[in-house]
C-alpha cells in the first residue's frame, strides 16, 4: 500500500466465503474479568515498583533461592544469599560442595539439609540433561529437585520472559480473599488466575499481591480501611473480614 492510500474494511459476504477472513470482535469481558481488570490497574498504581523480591543475577542464582525460600521469608534468603552466590558461580560449585559446607552457609534459611540436597540434585540434572544451563520451558523445570510449578513460574516470568501465575501464600490469601477463586489448591487457583487476566499480566499480578500481602492484606489484620481496591472486595463484608479488617 503506497502513503496516503486509504485501507477499505474487507467485510466477508456468501459469494467470498472462504477468500477473506471475518473480522471477529473481542469476546466481551465477564463482570469477573472487568473487575479483576480495575483491581490490577489499582495495585499498580499502590506498587508502581512491584517485582520478584528475590535477590539474583542470573537464572541458577534465581533457582537457588526459589529453593531457599521454601518456608522461609525472601527477606531472610536475600540476607543467605551474598555469601552463597560468592562461594558458589555454577551448577558444578554446588555439585562438587563438600559435604556439610553448602549446609552450613544456608543454614538460616531453616530445613537446610534437605535444601542442600535439592540444591545439590537440580544442579546435577542441570549438568547431565541441560548442557550445564537452567531449562526455560516448565516441563523441564519440573525435573529438578526442589521444583514444582510455583519456583518454575518465578523463574519462567522472571528469567526468561514467559509470564506465570506464582500461587503463594500471598497469592492465594488475596486472590481468595477478593473472590477470584473459591479453591485452596495451588493449581487450581493457578488455572482460575489464567483465566481472568491476559498472559502478559500473569506474574506481574503475583509480585503485586506478595507486595500487598506484605503492606496492607496481611493475614491476621489486614488494613481493610486504607485498602486501594476496598470497594472492589467482598472480603471486608465477610464474617472473618469483620472479625480481622482494620
Amino acid at each position: 500500500m503506497s502513503l496516503g492510500a486509504r485501507a477499505i474494511p474487507c467485510t466477508k459476504s456468501a459469494s467470498d466465503k472462504g477468500t477473506h477472513e471475518m473480522a471477529k470482535t473481542p469476546p466481551a469481558l465477564t463482570a469477573a474479568q472487568t473487575r479483576a481488570a480495575e483491581v490490577f490497574m489499582r495495585l499498580v498504581a499502590r506498587y508502581p515498583g512491584a517485582q520478584c523480591s528475590l535477590d539474583h543475577r542470573d537464572p541458577l542464582q534465581l533457582l537457588v533461592a526459589t529453593i531457599l525460600a521454601a518456608q522461609c521469608t525472601d527477606a531472610r534468603v536475600n540476607q543467605v544469599t551474598p555469601a552463597l552466590f560468592r562461594k558458589y558461580l555454577t551448577p558444578e560449585d554446588y555439585v562438587r560442595a563438600p559435604e556439610g559446607a553448602l549446609e552450613e552457609v544456608i543454614r538460616r534459611c531453616g530445613f537446610y539439609r534437605m535444601k542442600a540436597k535439592n540444591i545439590r540434585g537440580a544442579c546435577a540434572t542441570i549438568l547431565e540433561r541441560f548442557g550445564g544451563k537452567v531449562p526455560q520451558t516448565m516441563d523441564e523445570l519440573l525435573q529438578l529437585d526442589g521444583v514444582g510449578r510455583k519456583t518454575a513460574n518465578v523463574l519462567l516470568g522472571a528469567c526468561f520472559n514467559t509470564p506465570g501465575v506464582v500461587v503463594d501464600t500471598h497469592c492465594m490469601r488475596i486472590t481468595r480473599r477478593l473472590g477470584f477463586t473459591k479453591s485452596k489448591d495451588p493449581k487450581k487457583i493457578e488455572l482460575d488466575l489464567m483465566k481472568i487476566w491476559p498472559q502478559e499480566k500473569w506474574s506481574l499480578w503475583s509480585h503485586l499481591t506478595v507486595f500487598h500481602g506484605r503492606d496492607l492484606c496481611t493475614a491476621r489484620a489486614p488494613q481493610c480501611s486504607q485498602c486501594p481496591v476496598r470497594e472492589l472486595c467482598p472480603f471486608p463484608e465477610t464474617k472473618e473480614g469483620k472479625r480481622i479488617g482494620k
